[in-house]
């Protein structure tokens, strides 16, 4: 029976001021999901290795949700079933995109096996059904830079609408993630309903000049647009040591900082990677002091997305 194995990368949604619609890629941490074709009809899942509460139900697991909204779109549908392994890198409630790692490397996956009926930017929306599942949500921020990757934009849901930014190459991120869980659905509970509008006015011009600044390669215009006036000043109070980590990251030369997704994972924004590494360093120090476990990562922007490994 054939078989095929893809990594998805972890990612940063928000990316500061882009609630809900801007996103990027990070290197090396990502999940992994190997999908074999099975004489047996239907979705099984055979495995979930690096998380304990993940179902294997498949009506349960974004996984299978995923492949199952791709397998109801095709005109012709295989006879045959598919079992799913699972490799969980990337941890529930972190804010890097767990369930749209998973999602996206099902997905992708099972295209792969299918002969690619599908291009990435039309595997976006199986993926969303997988997000769907986990968060109550149908939202692409963080599904379609773990496909596509590098930095992405969801012009539109109605109808979706995701645009590949360009960006600088010497970008770096550096992301702490204290050991705690935030779950994305509770994370959206707290939110206001609605905003003042001089507060939407200040999001939208943020949201424009991180585009900007990103396409003109304008490192000073990229720091000063990261600003989150909707989210941040709510979901901050999650996040232990958030306010220090921000005063921190300024005092060492970060470009900026913010939540990733909905927490309590933090990244930054370099244009170097020394200066990534020594807050890197500084963050993991500060944490410790305060008696708080957590994983502190380095990455460049993930240019490639989903990789096939096998």
């Amino acid at each position: 029976m054939k078989n095929c194995s893809v990594f998805a990368p972890a990612t940063v949604a928000n990316v500061g001021s882009g609630f809900d619609v801007l996103g990027f890629a990070l290197c090396d941490i990502g999940d992994v999901v190997q999908v074999r074709e099975s004489s047996t009809p239907g979705l099984v899942i055979d495995s979930i290795i690096g998380a304990d509460n993940i179902p294997l139900e498949p009506e349960k697991n974004v996984c299978t949700v995923a492949a199952q909204a791709l397998l109801n779109s095709l005109e012709k549908k295989p006879s045959n079933g598919y079992s799913f392994s699972i490799t969980k890198k990337v941890a529930a409630g972190s804010g890097l995109g767990s369930s749209a790692s998973s999602s996206a490397a099902a997905v992708v996956a099972l295209n792969e096996l299918l002969g690619s009926p599908f291009s990435r930017h039309e595997l976006i929306p199986f993926a969303m059904k997988g997000e769907a599942l986990a968060s109550g949500a149908e939202h692409a921020d963080n599904v379609a830079p773990s496909i596509l990757g590098g930095f992405t934009l969801v012009q539109s849901y109605e109808p979706l609408r995701v645009v590949k930014l360009h960006y600088p190459d010497d970008l770096v991120a550096t992301i702490v993630h204290p050991h705690i869980e935030v779950k994305t659905a509770d994370s959206k509970r707290i939110l206001r309903q609605s905003i003042p509008l001089k507060t939407a006015i200040t999001q939208w011009a943020n949201v424009g000049g991180l585009v900007a600044g990103l396409a003109q390669e304008d490192f000073e215009l990229i720091g000063h647009s990261l600003q989150d006036v909707v989210a941040e000043p709510t979901r901050s109070m999650l996040i232990p040591m958030y306010e220090l980590v921000k005063i921190l990251s300024k005092e060492l030369g970060a470009l900026g900082c913010s939540i990733s997704g909905s927490g309590p994972s933090i990244f930054m924004l370099s244009d170097a990677m020394n200066i990534a590494q020594s807050l890197a360093e500084s963050l993991k120090d500060l944490y410790m002091d305060n008696l708080i476990s957590c994983d502190v990562y380095l990455s460049k922007i993930n240019k490639m997305g989903c990789q096939v490994i096998q």
